[in-house]
């Protein structure tokens, strides 16, 4: 008992620490740091209780019920806060790199359930036909309910060459499927399928397509090498394909809007509790001018964080027309701090606003003009992007299902340039 004491009396001692100096500096009354200190107290006669009469001696190691009660806490608040032990912030850290063994599925909670945002291409995941919107119920047997999300990616990554199972279930069909997936080293292009599209589909206009799949720090740059290439290939306008993409880097996206926007423009800003949380991001004063041709970008629901600060931000300052579906919705921003012992917390802190206070978290980006894929039009979509042979059922349903998004993109883009032309040639016979 003496031992649990002192425990106690450090805990408090800590906590003493770390709110004091709030609670004098914000005048805070008596009452309220008597009712901070009197909660804190609960805490700490609970774990005495726990380790006192617990039933099974070997569960109640101080250390566990510590990180348990942490997990707990920061589990509480919202999907994309979370304790990680020693091991899993190294994981973390490890995850920076540019390639790791895994499944290549993005994954977050919604509604409290582990979801897929979206796989990512040339992966095991996407490869075995996994959508944007499936929900997880089982990764190797284990079921997934109750399951955090650090926990869940925990069991998605590891070794390459060894096997996961995951059970899985697609609302939009109401079916349950199970994939047996084997990890692998991912690695991810950014920018991929820079084009002229055909001319049978554009009209005498020639339209530029790209898709960007995610934002490394690459990606802006190889970004510019696709732009000029096209503009010297007679381009007119352009569209950009970021459906499925699941964000990246912060300052990749800035640097993607700066091949459209004029230097030292502000594309999003972050507010939070406190005044250091606001902080506004604009495109280099020194980035190269951008010719101003017809944009659009192609977003849906897998479309999530960075992704949807670059469609907000384009949106917003009036550069390009949004189409498709409203995007994911995870605007929020994570500070990642280590504790002494080499745990650590990821800690939502702040939220992204597009230029004109559109707050992104749980909301999305709505786009300007709303185009929806069915089912099967957006298994096509999926198979078109895969690499290597399609089964003969595979192909049949791709050369069946038009891309109903791309469709809407072009003839939006083929209505402004109409327009112009128009407009100038009555300016012209004036």
């Amino acid at each position: 008992m003496r031992k649990f004491s002192l425990v106690a009396l450090a805990l408090l001692v800590c906590f003493n620490l770390v709110v004091g100096y709030k609670v004098l500096t914000s005048s805070a009354s008596a009452e309220s740091s008597e009712t901070e200190y009197s909660n804190l107290s609960v805490f700490t006669r609970a774990l005495q209780l726990v380790r006192q009469d617990y039933v099974d001696e070997n569960k109640v190691a101080l250390k566990d019920l510590t990180y348990s009660a942490l997990r707990g806490m920061l589990n509480s608040l919202d999907p994309h806060s979370q304790f990680m032990e020693p091991t899993d912030f190294r994981d973390m850290q490890d995850d920076t790199r540019s390639e790791f063994g895994g499944l290549g599925i993005i994954v977050s909670t919604k509604d409290g359930v582990i979801t897929v945002v979206t796989p990512m291409e040339d992966t095991p995941g996407f490869r075995a036909g996994i959508m944007p919107g499936d929900e997880i119920l089982r990764i190797n047997g284990k079921v997934t309910d109750r399951m955090s999300l650090q926990d869940a990616l925990n069991q998605l990554r590891g070794e390459p060459g060894q096997r996961v199972t995951l059970t899985i279930y697609r609302p939009s069909s109401k079916e349950t499927k199970e994939f047996n997936l084997q990890r692998e080293i991912i690695k991810v292009a950014s920018v991929k399928d820079s084009k002229i599209l055909d001319a049978t589909v554009t009209g005498k206009f020639r339209i530029g397509y790209l898709r960007i799949t995610q934002f490394n720090e690459p990606t802006a740059q190889e970004l510019r090498q696709r732009l000029d290439e096209l503009q010297a290939k007679g381009m007119q306008a352009l569209i950009v394909d970021l459906r499925n993409n699941p964000g990246g880097l912060l300052n990749s996206a800035v640097d993607v809007c700066a091949n459209f926007l004029p230097p030292k423009t502000m594309v999003v800003y972050t507010d939070g509790r406190e005044g250091s949380q606001h902080r506004e991001y604009f495109t280099d004063r020194n980035a190269k001018p951008v010719a101003n041709f017809p944009l659009v970008l192609l977003v849906n629901a897998g479309s999530a964080s960075g992704a949807e600060i670059v469609a907000g931000a384009l949106k917003d300052l009036n550069r390009a027309i949004v189409v498709g579906d409203t995007t994911f919705g995870k605007g929020s921003v994570q500070t990642v701090i280590q504790l002494p012992d080499g745990s650590g917390l990821r800690l939502t802190t702040a939220k992204y606003y597009t230029p004109s206070r559109q707050v992104i978290h749980q909301n999305g980006v709505t786009p300007n003009i709303k185009a929806s894929l069915t089912t099967d039009q957006e298994k096509a979509l999926v198979l078109r992007r895969r690499d290597g042979p399609l089964t003969g059922d595979e192909q049949k349903l791709v050369n069946e299902q038009r891309d109903a998004q791309l469709e809407r993109a072009i003839d939006a883009l083929k209505s402004v340039m109409i327009y112009t032309q128009n407009a100038g040639n009555t300016e012209q016979g004036n």
